[in-house]
């Protein structure tokens, strides 16, 4: 009987090294997706300031030096003079 008392402990053992293996796994993926995360906001956030940097940029600059608007061609005048 103290065999088999052995196996079951063995067995115990077994399972809680495993127990203990896959939540070390557990947490070092989840710190991993967290890091990951953190690194798409912060990255997402300079993206946004640069992109709206820009388009303000842009405003300043078409305020500053407006586009001229094309001319539309009168069809009257050129059909009068052929």
């Amino acid at each position: 009987m103290a065999e088999g008392n052995q196996t079951i402990m063995e067995k115990a053992e077994a399972r809680f090294v495993d127990k203990q293996k896959k939540t070390a796994e557990k947490n070092k993926a989840t710190a991993e997706y967290m890091s990951e995360a953190r690194a798409r906001e912060i990255k997402t956030a300079r993206l946004r300031e640069l992109r709206l940097a820009k388009e303000e940029a842009d405003r300043v600059a078409e305020a500053l030096n407006p586009t001229p608007k094309k001319k539309r061609a009168a069809k009257k005048a050129t059909e009068a003079k052929t």
